[in-house]
């Protein structure tokens, strides 16, 4: 088949290291249970929050990545090579499984504080370490706030086929996907987890905001454009950004609250994140409009100083991202064992982000030592 995609302008995308990094920052606050200092993140100003930013990237990037890979080099080849992508993301999922759970077994047994191993969901590992280690190598099992990473690394692990299909029918395969989401919500797919219950985030619905993103990289935000920059999804954009901020403060203030008709605020809330609800969606949708709109590509703000820390952490996203999970319990422990105020809660929360910029900035100057050409040896004359 003809190939119809439309391949990104070579070269990084700076805008997309840079909101990958603040992904990963507001992913970090929000896991810390009573921290004033979540306040700054996306989720408590609208439907849609960090999570929803994080897997639209992913797709975006791995389109953006393998796809000119597929064209250049082969489907085999950049089938293998996204492939061995999900492999690393694995390990490190089982490297962060590993270390997280004997993070939270060590702290509730050395505190005393058995409420750590419910909080996490963990107590079943305690009790039966070889089956519950097993569930979770197969992705079924999962502590508190470690549902993420199996999410992107069965949605990677299934796209190359669908790369190939959207490569050449990317409209075809977007509308695809759609579909899947909605019958998905229909009639309830889900994966099962370990040891009841489902998946935290159903697969079968969030794959749309993944493959949106692919087909966003590939030509669709070119296609969309002339809507984009139309007055009407300006101020239909607007409109709606704000009706989600109203609906998602009431349910923070009971004020507010009380305002609005309860069949309008039950619509809304609580939030359905499990499902990826249509109103939480199109509230990323309008968001993703709206950057596209207002913040091009070649932005020379970009390059301000200002941003660096926020896309260097996006630039090693996969590490960054690991080392916030292990982070955030460490200052949810602060927090509960050693105080509450608002200071320590400002405190914990600035000192993780520090780490997890300093991790970044390490990595990246390891890559760079480890691609250096090696020095020859010095040829000693004979005398």
């Amino acid at each position: 088949m003809k190939i119809l995609a439309t391949l990104p302008t070579k070269g990084r995308d700076l805008r997309l290291d840079l909101f990958r990094g603040v992904a990963n920052w507001g992913i970090f606050l929000d896991h810390i249970p009573n921290n004033i200092v979540n306040w700054v993140t996306t989720r408590n100003y609208g439907f849609s929050d960090a999570a929803d930013l994080f897997i639209f990237i992913s797709g975006y990037t791995v389109a953006f990545v393998f796809a000119r890979m597929m064209l250049e080099r082969g489907f085999v080849i950049g089938a293998t090579r996204l492939l061995k992508r999900v492999w690393q993301i694995y390990v490190a999922h089982v490297f962060l499984f590993v270390l997280y759970l004997a993070e939270i077994g060590y702290v509730a047994q050395r505190s005393g504080n058995s409420g750590f191993t419910d909080d996490f969901n963990i107590r079943g590992f305690l009790a039966n370490p070889a089956q519950f280690l097993f569930e979770g190598l197969i992705l079924r099992f999962k502590p508190v706030n470690m549902d993420v990473l199996p999410l992107y690394i069965v949605l990677m692990g299934v796209f190359p086929p669908i790369l190939w299909l959207m490569l050449r029918r990317p409209n075809m395969t977007l509308t695809a996907s759609a579909l899947l989401y909605v019958m998905a919500r229909r009639f309830g797919w889900n994966l099962s987890a370990y040891p009841t219950g489902l998946w935290y985030f159903n697969p079968f619905a969030w794959q749309f905001l993944f493959t949106f993103g692919a087909w966003f990289a590939l030509g669709g935000s070119a296609q969309a454009m002339p809507f984009i920059r139309s007055r009407t999804a300006l101020v239909l954009g607007i409109s709606y950004l704000l009706f989600a901020l109203v609906m998602t403060m009431a349910a923070r203030f009971d004020e507010l609250r009380e305002l609005i008709p309860p069949e309008v605020y039950g619509a809304f809330n609580p939030n359905d994140k499990t499902n990826l609800a249509p109103y939480r969606l199109l509230h990323f949708v309008v968001f993703a409009f709206f950057v596209v709109r207002l913040l091009p590509r070649d932005w020379p703000g970009l390059e301000w100083a200002i941003f660096r820390p926020a896309i260097k952490c996006g630039q090693q996203s996969l590490e960054v991202f690991c080392s916030g999970i292990f982070l955030s319990f460490a200052a949810h422990v602060a927090l509960v064992e050693v105080s509450g105020a608002i200071w320590m809660q400002i405190v914990v929360s600035i000192v993780g982000i520090l780490m997890m910029t300093v991790l970044a900035y390490y990595r990246s100057w390891s890559k760079r030592v480890d691609k250096a050409p090696k020095a020859k040896p010095a040829v000693v004359a004979a005398g």
